[in-house]
């Protein structure tokens, strides 16, 4: 097929009304609710419910989805859902209404423009069995891409070996999975000046990241394809730390090469927000291995994300064209589209 690689955006998320309609007046909603309160903060709280009664149409509306995309010179979007919807406290049956409700409303809203919208369903990996289930629905009986799962849950971290299986169906389905943190488990610490997020989201990552690599996942499932929100967190600027332990500590011999190596078997997305530090990023895991990412719609987020890549020093024209959507079409099986790209072929090195 003729044509050029689509620019893809694959940080983009969506909610799911019915699947609040789920949890609504559950005592674990509103435990989730007091904790939010005491980790985030009160000012935190407030301004965040301000900002949804303001962004709420964007995160379920086709329409106004496609108006943005096309401002930002956005061919698709990988869309996936808010973090909103994890509920890492829902007992078995009650995560496995919530993966429903949240995958077949991904695949709806996806299903609006199946040509410019791909989407990601939701596992609830406190549950590793309802995990692998949400899994096989989202990929097998809804066409979704794969699905995203949380940091950490319930004292479950991703090396956990009951995850096993989980991480064995990924690898056979050729499914994506998207980590993306949800506050902090830094709990009250972080509860003012929206450290939280500021800084607890990129350490959730980090951690992650750290247990994934350190445990000899990728050692054992070599072809797991797993995309990592806000560049990695902090891993990827502080390599030498985990390579050096892993050179001088004996208890850090489970993965068979130097922790850093592993970053080159991972996806991040470009959401480091400076030109340069996206520039590091690329250098340290390749630019085959990031790919354009927005948050749309959050206030985190970059409003011109290809603007971003174009922006950031020392990278090829072949290299911005990869990150912009050539990695993502690649990884996605997504098809050429024409010949205007977002992302120019003669952009400068």
């Amino acid at each position: 097929m003729r044509g050029r690689a689509p620019t893809v955006d694959v940080h983009a998320h969506a909610v799911v009304p019915e699947a609040f309609e789920i949890v609504a007046g559950e005592p674990g909603f509103e435990r989730e609710r007091e904790a939010d309160l005491a980790n985030f903060g009160a000012e935190t709280m407030k301004n965040q419910r301000a900002l949804l009664e303001k962004i709420g149409s964007l995160l379920t509306d086709p329409e106004r989805r496609l108006e943005k995309m096309d401002r930002q010179g956005v061919d698709v979007q990988l869309v996936s859902p808010s973090p909103a919807h994890y509920h890492t406290w829902a007992g078995p049956d009650l995560a496995r209404r919530i993966f429903r409700a949240v995958n077949e409303g991904i695949a709806e809203l996806c299903a609006a423009r199946p040509d410019r919208l791909v989407g990601l369903g939701i596992a609830p990996i406190q549950h590793p069995d309802v995990a692998e289930e949400a899994l096989v629905h989202a990929v097998l009986e809804l066409g979704l891409k794969g699905v995203e799962i949380t940091t950490a849950a319930a004292g479950r971290e991703l090396d956990d070996e009951e995850l096993e299986g989980f991480w064995a169906r990924a690898e056979e389905l050729g499914a994506l999975v998207f980590v993306h943190p949800w506050g902090c488990t830094l709990g009250e610490r972080l509860n003012r000046h929206y450290l939280a997020n500021i800084v607890g989201n990129p350490v959730e990552t980090t951690v992650a990241l750290s247990h994934i690599i350190f445990s000899g996942l990728l050692d054992r499932r070599p072809d797991l394809r797993i995309l990592a929100a806000h560049g990695g967190g902090y891993l990827p600027f502080y390599t030498g730390r985990s390579d050096h332990g892993w050179r001088v500590r004996p208890e850090i011999h489970t993965p068979e090469n130097p922790p850093s190596s592993y970053l080159k078997k991972l996806y991040f997305d470009s959401l480091v927000y400076e030109p340069g530090a996206l520039a590091d990023l690329v250098r340290t895991v390749g630019a085959d291995r990031v790919m354009l990412g927005s948050d749309y719609p959050f206030d985190m987020g970059v409003e011109d994300p290809v603007g971003h890549v174009r922006a950031a020093p020392g990278l090829s024209p072949a290299e911005r064209e990869a990150i912009c959507g050539g990695n993502a079409a690649e990884l996605l099986r997504l098809p050429p589209v024409g010949n205007d790209p977002a992302c120019p072929r003669d952009l400068p090195s």
